[in-house]
């Protein structure tokens, strides 16, 4: 600890409360902020506070404070920070509750969902050296971190422009074509089979399974990764991957897995795949696995797979949607020739994006770096 600093536990710097409002008593026009366990910040009827406060949700991931003056309602699992002690600067401490950022979830209790109690927040000892030095670090990090965030922002629209770039280009691939493209209904050259299902009961042949978990972003389904399975007797023919299959998650809670798709590379032994997931099937003699795979992977595509009648976002795709999906085909050499013109597009992409990732990266150290200076008393 530097010369002049004390260490003072928080409980005895502010007055700690949680509030007494639930989720349903948020509402869409309310005149005053309510704050909940959530990012957002909800509006209310009536207010519980008003004075400058720091608000940290009492359940969740992460306990981060926001910095709010004025009128507000609280949820009964969020705690407010309020009437600072005359010699604590608010900024001061909204600074370290950041810079401290493992300590709630080092603390928090329970199974399942980690939720704080306020002797976790009076425990916490703070660093407190004068008010003036206070202000000073302040200053310094309110400029310097607002630079930082500035920066990512920008790394992070750059990472997601190079992403939509690529789409944009691929899209133009499947849009742009001349008159020797045909175009066909996928039902016309390939074949689907759904998944199989089983459970924790089932007594049987132990084999690898692709799971909608296994997609992510994945061009190729990860064989070296899967997880295994246990089905009720042996695996039917009918179910066995081969090369060259396409998989594409036909149904899930989640509609943004919904028609994701990855082409199947070399197998060494016998591998499968699970209910939620429907096979693809063709002669790659006749339509080349990548070209039709990138197709599949396009934006359009997948919005033409997962939506329905007016518009209405669908969990499940089924066999007939797939049988009537139009594919635009080349000449099977222009198939295998964009495909190598769109990998090299991809590959850009996935340099652009580790450079921006990298970037992001060394930010967010930096700015750790920064907090860590000024807590330790050598800003």
């Amino acid at each position: 600890m530097m010369d002049g600093w004390k260490t003072v536990p928080l409980g005895k710097l502010c007055t700690i409360s949680s509030g007494d409002s639930d989720t349903q008593d948020a509402v869409l026009d309310g005149p005053y902020a309510f704050f909940d366990r959530s990012k957002t910040i909800k509006r209310s009827t009536r207010y519980l506070h008003d004075c400058e406060a720091l608000i940290i949700p009492g359940e969740g991931k992460e306990f981060l404070p926001k910095h709010f003056s004025g009128k507000f309602d609280l949820h009964q699992r969020a705690y407010a920070l309020y009437g600072f002690a005359p010699d604590l600067d608010i900024r001061f401490l909204y600074h370290f509750l950041h810079h401290r950022s493992d300590y709630f979830p080092s603390v928090a209790v329970g199974a399942t969902v980690k939720s704080l109690r306020r002797r976790h927040f009076a425990d916490l000892p703070v660093p407190v050296p004068s008010l003036a030095e206070q202000r000073r670090i302040v200053d310094v990090l309110d400029e310097a971190l607002e630079g930082i965030a500035v920066a990512k922002a920008h790394a992070e629209e750059n990472f997601l422009n190079a992403r939509a770039l690529f789409e944009s280009r691929l899209q133009s691939v499947f849009t742009h074509r001349d008159g020797q493209w045909e175009v066909r209904p996928l039902g016309d050259f390939a074949s689907f089979k759904n998944g199989l299902n089983f459970d924790k009961n089932s007594i049987g042949q132990t084999l690898p399974f692709v799971g909608v978990a296994d997609f992510q972003d994945n061009d190729f389904a990860p064989i070296e990764q899967l997880g295994s399975a246990t089905i009720d007797g042996v695996l039917a023919d009918g179910y066995l991957l081969k090369r060259d299959d396409i998989l594409i998650v036909r149904s899930n809670g989640s509609k943004h897995l919904v028609g994701r798709s990855m082409l199947i590379g070399d197998l060494r032994e016998a591998t499968s795949y699970s209910g939620f997931v429907i096979r693809v099937r063709f002669d790659a003699s006749q339509v080349f696995p990548l070209f039709l795979l990138r197709f599949l992977k396009c934006q359009t595509t997948r919005q033409t797979l997962t939506s329905g009648g007016g518009g209405a976002n669908i969990t499940n795709i089924n066999q007939g949607k797939l049988t009537s999906l139009r594919i635009p085909l080349p000449p099977y050499g222009e198939q295998i020739t964009i495909s190598g013109a769109i990998e090299e597009m991809k590959e850009e992409t996935r340099n652009l994006e580790k450079s921006y990732r990298l970037k992001l990266t060394s930010l967010d150290e930096l700015r750790k770096s920064l907090l860590n200076h000024a807590f330790s008393g050598k800003l």
